[in-house]
């Protein structure tokens, strides 16, 4: 196979290749020249969905030769050991999802740990990624951020993961369905303050693409039923805290709360959250302080 990159690490003259491509986002002109050898030319195609494969094909006057076989989220746990003798037994896998880069919030990881543990050549054929193409249109900081995927779907488990976030500095992207999308941004305005800077980015690179910019408390009001399409969030990092930072200090705070009647635990929250430190900090601090 060729021009899809230089063969890596051990094993490289025994083994296939996982080859690693990111498909486009929205527009089919974005796909890559390598993409488009890689489809032609690898033995092996897994597809999150083989009918879309089939279409992208198409759409870049590409026939696959190689054998396509499924691999999504309800098959890859049972499907990567097959692919993995296919690599061993030297052919060439491509490892393609329905948008972005294989393994970020899509099937990939399983497959690329198990080729690195056999010394399986991994090779990336980079491309269009929803995660740093939202995190540049946003308006938000870019020197610093982080990917934390899909929220989890029940209000319990989000709330108590981004509430574990409130402290986070750098910028924080995030993917969502439409589904969920009012939900989630009016945890998220709980969690980090209806005021904190955001973007929704629907629908990128497509026709319809739409940036909407703001707080979280106006974006949370603005979604609703009416919201379509592929959703990337992006959210601006806690501020620097102005306020109390020494432990001692903190845990004097909650006392004088406690001592106007508010109950511990309401105390260590109102303290965390006004001093722009996590909760854990705070009550960290009150247990030392009774020692």
């Amino acid at each position: 196979m060729t021009g899809t990159g230089n063969e890596n690490g051990a094993g490289a003259a025994a083994t296939g290749r996982l080859l690693l491509a990111a498909a486009p986002i929205g527009r089919a002109e974005d796909a890559s020249a390598r993409l488009r050898a890689a489809l032609a030319e690898a033995e092996i195609v897994a597809a999150e969905d083989t009918r879309r494969l089939r279409r992208l094909a198409a759409d870049l006057g590409v026939e696959v030769g190689g054998r396509v076989v499924a691999y999504h989220d309800h098959n890859e746990r049972t499907r990567t050991e097959g692919l993995l003798a296919d690599l061993l037994a030297g052919r060439d896998v491509l490892v393609i999802t329905d948008a972005g880069m294989p393994g970020v919030s899509d099937p990939g990881y399983r497959l690329v740990r198990a080729a690195v543990a056999e010394g399986v050549p991994v090779v990336a054929l980079p491309g269009p990624s929803a995660v740093t193409t939202a995190l540049v249109v946003s308006g938000l900081p870019t020197d610093r951020f982080c990917f934390e995927g899909f929220p989890p779907r029940k209000q319990g488990e989000r709330s108590r993961r981004l509430a574990d976030l409130a402290g986070e500095r750098r910028t924080m992207v995030f993917f969502e369905s439409p589904r969920r999308l009012e939900a989630t941004l009016e945890a998220m305005a709980a969690a980090f303050g209806a005021d904190r800077p955001a973007a929704v980015c629907r629908e990128l690179t497509k026709t319809y693409e739409e940036i909407r910019r703001g707080p979280l408390g106006e974006l949370a009001a603005w979604a609703g039923p009416d919201v379509r399409g592929e959703i990337t969030v992006v959210v601006g990092g806690a501020p620097e805290p102005a306020g109390l930072s020494d432990p001692a200090d903190l845990a004097a705070a909650v006392a004088g709360r406690e001592d106007a009647g508010t109950p511990r635990k309401q105390a260590i929250a109102e303290i965390a959250k006004e001093n722009g430190v996590p909760k854990r900090v705070v009550y960290d601090a009150v247990v030392a302080a009774r020692r």
